[in-house]
């Protein structure tokens, strides 16, 4: 594919929102499809995953099954798509497992805009989802190695975004819009009081694990790009292996053990049904040893980072809740005190049991 060309003129758990899904018009879609080279349609299904806003169509043609996407609003920057199509074009060519982007048909450009939207076309891959096996855990990790490393000497030629959950000064800020948020949405948590001592407790959790991640040196670390994104529902498998990453859109400039400790926890973290107070407090240690040995068999992690791996894992969870929390007063379809209440248990869990996280990967 030639190089992407553009018209000048945008922690893991996973959050669902219930809104009207976007769908594409038909006078749209003969527009769009127009401008691709894929033969003779047999099929057209929409397909209902991933972000409401941007509508995903499946297409079965003579020359192969593709995925159609309109990217959202808010997510349609072009330089920063042409970022994020330079990263995946670039994996492709080192055969990293990736969904390829189609080019269209007139000068093979990796993105389509028209009428101030951008459409993207994909070949699709068949896979499962994550069953939670020790192998698809391992093989998880490998990949995000494998990503690292593949990227590690990567020029970008746009710039790249900045920026992570670990000491953002956003958080604080998050975590104070809290008790507003919640009673705005007439959520019943006990009183501004009970509300704000498990905050203060969140808050002060996260500045002290910040503060120990910067003592262990990782402002000195090198920067690399990063996927930022990686849990079990941006991957498909296949024979417990992982056969395509997708999601490149939050992909970033940092750290790659930041990338490592948000990737780790999505994968060991252990949830369960609309009730938080049901879910443990402890990771899944057997998925947390598998993960990190199959990142380490592909790019060694040194041991200052290793020692910084839990406290990310703190930090990510704070952000994670109160990000969205400040947001809308819930956690997805889960009310916002109750899933607060578990962050606490689970980040108290991981304070306390550092040293064991750690062991299971020297051991």
């Amino acid at each position: 594919m030639t190089s992407i060309i553009i018209e000048k003129p945008r922690v893991a758990f996973a959050v669902k929102f219930m809104s009207e899904r976007e769908k594409f018009g038909i006078e749209e879609l003969a527009v769009v499809l127009s401008h691709y080279d894929i033969g003779v349609i047999t099929t057209l299904k929409e397909y209902a995953r991933g972000s409401r806003k941007a509508p995903k169509l499946l297409i079965r043609s003579e020359k192969g099954d593709y995925l159609l996407k309109r990217r959202a609003r808010g997510k349609d920057d072009p330089f920063k798509v042409a970022f994020c199509h330079a990263i995946q074009l670039y994996l492709a060519e080192k055969q990293f497992p990736l969904p390829h982007l189609i080019g269209t048909k007139r000068d093979n450009n990796s993105m389509l805009q028209l009428s101030g939207a951008i459409y993207e076309l994909f070949e699709y891959i068949r896979g499962t989802g994550y069953d939670n096996s020790p192998e698809a855990t391992q093989d998880s990790g490998r990949i995000l190695a494998l990503y690292h490393k593949l990227l590690r000497n990567y020029t970008p030629e746009y710039e790249p975004p900045t920026g992570s959950y670990h000491n953002s000064k956003h958080i604080g800020s998050s975590i104070d819009q809290i008790p507003d948020t919640m009673s705005r949405n007439k959520q019943s948590y006990g009183g501004t009081a009970v509300v704000t001592d498990t905050l203060e407790i969140l808050h002060k959790a996260y500045v002290e694990a910040a503060a120990k991640v910067n003592e262990i040196g990782l402002m000195d670390w090198p920067l690399q790009i990063v996927h930022c994104d990686w849990h079990p529902g941006n991957m498909l498998f296949r024979n417990q292996k992982v056969v395509a990453v997708i999601d490149y859109d939050s992909a970033r400039m940092q750290q790659r053990i930041v990338d490592l400790a948000n990737g780790v926890l999505q994968f060991s973290i252990i949830g369960g049904g609309d009730d938080p107070a049901t879910w443990p407090d402890h990771v899944d240690e057997a998925r947390f040893e598998k993960f990190m040995y199959g990142y380490d068999s592909v790019d060694m992690i040194s041991v200052a980072e290793l020692q910084a791996v839990p406290w990310l894992m703190v930090e990510a969870m704070v952000a994670e809740s109160a990000f969205h929390i400040a947001a809308t007063g819930s956690f997805g379809r889960i009310e916002g005190f109750g899933f607060l209440k578990m962050i606490e248990r689970k980040v108290k869990w991981v304070q306390e049991h550092t040293d064991r996280l750690i062991k299971l990967v020297h051991s």
